[in-house]
């Protein structure tokens, strides 16, 4: 995985918590319909023919309050029930892939995105969705060719910038990731995200002071997200500064995983020195419970994007297209 300090699993990183199973009808719609087996489905809660359009409504805000929360495996379920039934609704295609990334699943979402494509053609939108979920599955050969064809397509999009960046960085080539960073801040200043992704990167490359100094721009903005301090927390403990790492991490997680956390800086801090550590801990736990990219991304990653995996170790912010903040 992309990230300073955290094991490669596009789908959440080492701390993050399990995400909840697909429960009920909605479950077996979405493993049916990832087969192309939908056809019975319509019997298992789906909207049946006429159903009133107000209900088809209530069903995507559910699924959206679900995406919201985290619970990314009941926001899919909810999404295949409905485009079962309302195929040609390309929101919805976008909505069941990415949350079957965000739910583990990116190999089923690359299978659905590669329909989308087929019957949509290759716009920006499911370019994108489709080069996350590459990342997402470790595909990186894959991943960069297409992020690069949705760039020839929207060359200022600042989102899939970011993201090509966090694919250069998987294939270990800092110096092209630097210069997609670069085109990225220039779309969008001082972006938190972008200023996560690129001071990962450079913690990466060997520049830690640098990746410090650019996650503490980035969290200046008004946008920086709990991920983006609990990455600079790392990086402070990596510095062999335990206690600025401390105070970042009480600003955004429960005293037990900030007391875990900090145990861990500290052990971090006291190998950075060269001194000799105590026992392992557990690893830093999540800041929320969700998966990141990457970024992305994160993760997310993060691999997996800011806004999909807020984790306490170091992960890419994988910018959404317009659903995620994360590889979201």
């Amino acid at each position: 995985m992309h990230g300073v300090m955290q094991p490669k699993d596009p789908a959440a990183g080492s701390p993050i918590a399990a995400r909840p199973s697909i429960r009920g009808a909605a479950g077996w719609c979405l493993l049916l319909g990832l087969a192309g087996l939908t056809a019975g489905c319509a019997s298992m809660g789906a909207p049946k023919a006429g159903t009133d359009a107000s209900l088809v409504a209530a069903q995507r805000q559910a699924a959206e309050q679900d995406e919201a929360a985290y619970n990314y495996s009941d926001a899919a379920g909810i999404y295949q029930t409905l485009y079962s039934q309302h195929p040609d609704d390309l929101d919805l295609g976008l909505g069941l892939a990415r949350n079957l990334r965000f739910s583990g699943s990116p190999q089923n979402e690359i299978v659905l995105v590669n329909q989308l494509i087929a019957k949509h053609g290759r716009t920006v939108p499911l370019l994108f969705e489709l080069g996350k979920a590459y990342l997402a599955a470790d595909q990186d050969n894959l991943a960069l060719p297409t992020l690069l064809e949705a760039k020839g397509k929207d060359p200022k999009n600042w989102e899939i910038l970011s993201t090509i960046g966090v694919a250069y960085d998987y294939q270990g080539d800092y110096a092209d990731a630097r210069d997609a960073y670069a085109q990225a801040l220039i779309a969008s200043p001082s972006n938190p995200t972008v200023l996560n992704n690129l001071a990962l990167s450079q913690a990466q490359s060997g520049d830690l002071d640098g990746a410090i100094a650019t996650l503490q721009q980035a969290i200046d903005q008004p946008s920086a997200t709990a991920q983006t301090r609990q990455n600079l927390a790392l990086l402070m403990a990596l510095k062999g500064d335990p206690d600025a790492a401390e105070r970042l991490a009480r600003k955004d997680l429960p005293q037990d995983v900030a007391d875990n956390n900090n145990s861990y800086y500290r052990m971090l801090a006291s190998a950075s020195r060269g001194e000799a550590v105590a026992p392992a801990v557990t690893t830093p736990a999540a800041a929320t419970a969700a998966p990141v990219v990457p970024l992305p991304a994160s993760s997310t990653p993060a691999s997996v994007p800011i806004t999909a995996a807020p984790a306490a170790t170091a992960v890419p912010a994988v910018a959404p297209s317009t659903d995620d903040s994360p590889v979201r």
